[in-house]
């Protein structure tokens, strides 16, 4: 069997096992929320990947969209009485909007200096939010404490919402993978590679950042809107806390940033982790989360610079099979 047949093989289990995922946890609700965090995780992190993965862009405020969602769901319930998801798509036109606002200057910088730039965004916006009485102020907003129908996605169990953030997550794998491989992925790509090279070529590189930066935020938001609809409760830490970003970041580039399913091997990983931390330690746990997090930023730009998927890419070589094979005859043209 070739190497390309048992990794689609492979694939194949894994996707009917996802699907199963909450059929074989039925009896377990720990292990059916689990699910659904992991994916929920992974659709905020895939978000990321179509800025930082692919375009090359390492935005560290990602929270602000997601807080953009998670408030906006929580804000129509609030204050309208309105089901919590109606707010997504309010939630993602504001994260469209303030990304187009934000992205055409700091887009013009490169490497750290863009990432300081989303990071202060980020905390200008938390600050204020936990500032605005309007948003609940420090103490937050809470959704609806019990269903007052369908739409309200108000479920006790784990396992309505893990089918809706699967939907959602193929829906923007698709997406993902429909511009991977036409013009705008391979735009990207160059840009990623050499921006320089990339403009003497032709390529709009400034828009096509930008495109890429606003419809990574909107799927952030909706990221963030189904957090709400899932917990019922966001504050200015749980909606636009640096933690969030860090995550996105971490995850995608833990699976593989720039590629499709790179972030949901993350999340797969990073998720069940900080589960276990925060079980064992209850509290304390937040703080070991930093630094778990930190090792891995460590290990991968030491050992694993493209991500654990990298590794199954690998091809073994044989040892000197591109060589010349030596004959003993001088290199010389000319006789001795």
């Amino acid at each position: 069997m070739s190497t390309r047949r048992a990794l689609q093989l492979v694939l194949a289990l894994i996707a009917v096992l996802v699907l199963v995922y909450p059929l074989l946890t039925s009896g377990s609700p720990v292990y059916s929320r689990l699910g659904a965090l992991v994916l929920l995780a992974a659709i905020g992190a895939s978000a990321w990947n179509i800025v930082g993965g692919y375009a090359g862009q390492v935005s560290v405020g990602h929270a602000v969209f997601f807080g953009f969602g998670a408030y906006s769901a929580v804000v129509v319930y609030t204050h309208l009485e309105w089901p919590p998801i109606a707010g997504a798509p309010i939630g993602m036109a504001l994260s469209v909007l303030l990304a187009a606002v934000i992205g055409v200057p700091t887009l013009r910088l490169s490497g750290h200096y863009f990432s300081m730039a989303t990071i202060a965004v980020a905390e200008l916006v938390r600050v204020l939010s936990s500032t605005s009485e309007f948003l609940g102020g420090a103490q937050g907003l809470s959704g609806p404490p019990v269903p007052r129908g369908a739409l309200d996605l108000s479920f006790i169990s784990a396992t309505p919402y893990y089918y809706i953030f699967l939907i959602v997550l193929a829906g923007l794998l698709g997406l993902t993978w429909w511009i991977e491989r036409g013009r705008m992925g391979f735009y990207l790509r160059a840009i990623k590679d050499s921006e320089r090279a990339a403009r003497s070529l032709g390529v709009s590189a400034g828009n096509y950042k930008l495109q890429a930066y606003m419809l990574s935020a909107a799927f952030t938001s909706l990221a963030g809107s189904l957090y709400l609809t899932m917990f019922g409760f966001v504050d200015p830490e749980s909606g636009f806390g640096i933690l969030i970003s860090v995550k996105m970041v971490v995850m995608a580039a833990l699976g593989g940033a720039g590629q499709l399913l790179g972030p949901l091997i993350g999340a797969a990983i990073l998720v069940p982790l900080e589960e276990l931390s925060n079980s064992l330690l209850g509290g304390k746990g937040a703080g070991l989360t930093f630094v778990v997090y930190g090792a891995i930023i460590v290990i991968i730009a030491r050992f694993l610079p493209s991500g654990l998927l990298s590794l199954v890419e690998r091809r073994p070589t044989a040892p000197n099979s591109a060589a010349p094979k030596s004959t003993g005859k001088p290199v010389s043209g000319h006789a001795d």
